[in-house]
């Protein structure tokens, strides 16, 4: 089975690298095709994410909103197009062209609170509340397996809690088993695992980019106007710096709800360089002592 994954890899990699600004918005890509069904609802879709000249296909992402529940117009905003792009490219790899057997998708933070006092493995801040996670299956794949192979591309978050189902979620790089989730725990968050990501890996320099917060269990706190842009590889010195858009002249900008933390943008500075960084945003008017002071983004790339 190793050498299958091994050969479809190369054949992806090849084939996700075009797109209509001749670069992939994503690293983690496939063919953009999914067929997804809800076990819940019953309800399903067969898509492809991408229309034939690579642009992003809208109606596509509104029918799999529909299927995970998703309230794309009270959001303002869809499903995770990163999140769907890797279990595209994930589904291509192991089983391409199959049904994909969604077990949990959006959930509302009511009902998430619900199903944790219920027992069920669901994190106070979950990643599914705000449209970034999937539990899902695939007929004749090896859930461990499926967890391992995700696991080795330091992607994203995934979970396996035994069987043939796994958790993926297009939040921070981690992963975990049943006996590590933490999910059933009782402490308070603190917006300790608060975490921000762009809605794109790769841009170009000076484009608009958006930045989502995720992980929050209180929205009552502020952001510095300020982004910090370090390389990858090297968060010691700041390579450049951006400013959030913004209406208002403050030197902590307060984000008070949820929605509103889905919704900040900045434009990338037209002085990098071809190759990767990541944000630096800050933190102030904390509500708790134990919330970071700042959190590095995901990994971005910059092409010229």
């Amino acid at each position: 089975m190793l050498g299958f994954f091994l050969v479809m890899l190369v054949s992806l990699l090849t084939a996700s690298s075009v797109s209509a600004e001749n670069f992939a918005r994503f690293f983690w890509m496939g063919s953009g095709n999914l067929h997804i069904k809800n076990l819940r609802t019953d309800q399903e879709a067969q898509v492809s994410l991408l229309h034939a000249d690579g642009t992003m296909n809208e109606a596509a992402f509104s029918e799999i909103d529909g299927v995970f529940g998703f309230p794309t117009r009270d959001k303002g905003e869809h499903i995770s197009p990163r999140l769907l792009f890797m279990l595209s490219y994930f589904s291509d790899l192991v089983a391409p062209g199959k049904i994909i057997m969604m077990e949990s998708a959006y959930r509302s933070p009511e009902y998430n609170d619900k199903i944790r006092k219920k027992g069920a493995n669901a994190a106070r801040t979950s990643t599914h509340i705000d449209g970034m996670a999937l539990d899902f299956w695939i007929e004749g794949v090896d859930g461990k397996q499926l967890w391992e192979l995700i696991r080795s591309k330091n992607c994203c978050g995934v979970g396996h809690y035994g069987g043939k189902t796994v958790h993926l979620d297009s939040g921070r790089a981690r992963f975990w088993e049943a006996a590590t989730s933490g999910t059933r725990t009782t402490e308070p968050d603190y917006n300790r695992h608060i975490y921000v990501s762009t809605e794109f890996d790769r841009y170009s320099p000076g484009e608009r980019m958006r930045l989502a917060v995720s992980g929050a269990s209180d929205f009552r706190f502020g952001i510095r106007p300020v982004i910090e842009i370090y390389d990858a590889a090297d968060s010691g010195m700041p390579v450049g710096q951006t400013t959030l858009q913004t209406k208002a002249s403050a030197e902590c900008i307060m984000i008070q709800t949820r929605k509103a933390s889905r919704f900040l943008y900045a434009d990338m500075p037209p002085v990098l360089k071809n190759g990767r960084y990541r944000a630096k945003i800050s933190f102030c008017n904390k509500p708790f002592e134990k919330m970071p002071d700042q959190v590095l983004s995901n990994t971005i790339e910059v092409i010229h």
